[in-house]
């Protein structure tokens, strides 16, 4: 089994800033794919950034030129850098993982979660 883990949420005040991580580990070859999601009450969880193994980034449009994602291949692990944070950013950030596994097994694993609250 793959499993993923974030942490670095928590309660930041508008204009701030958070660093999130995300930690995969187990029965990896590959990482295709290192994504953040979030999901705020009474929403539908959004893709918020993605990159791929080669360092090919796409963000969700609300958060282009505040947030940052990176990843570290040799260690399969990620972050999402977020900037000049606002209350609409407040929510569930969960990381998700896919690629292969150990004998070309697929994988499609999904962290925790961790709250990010920012007050206005």
């Amino acid at each position: 089994q793959v499993q993923v883990v974030e942490s670095g949420g928590g309660l930041v005040q508008t204009g701030g800033s958070l660093r999130l991580s995300c930690a995969a580990s187990g029965n990896i070859f590959i990482i295709n794919n290192m994504a953040w999601y979030r999901q705020a009450p009474g929403k539908q969880r959004e893709l918020v950034a993605i990159i791929t193994r080669s360092g090919t980034t796409n963000y969700l449009d609300s958060v282009k030129g505040r947030f940052t994602i990176s990843r570290d291949n040799a260690k399969n692990t990620g972050n999402l850098q977020m900037n000049s944070l606002k209350p609409e950013d407040t929510a569930v950030y969960y990381c998700h993982a896919d690629g292969r596994g150990l004998f070309s097994r697929d994988f499609d694993s999904w962290g925790q979660g961790t709250q990010v609250t920012v007050s206005s």
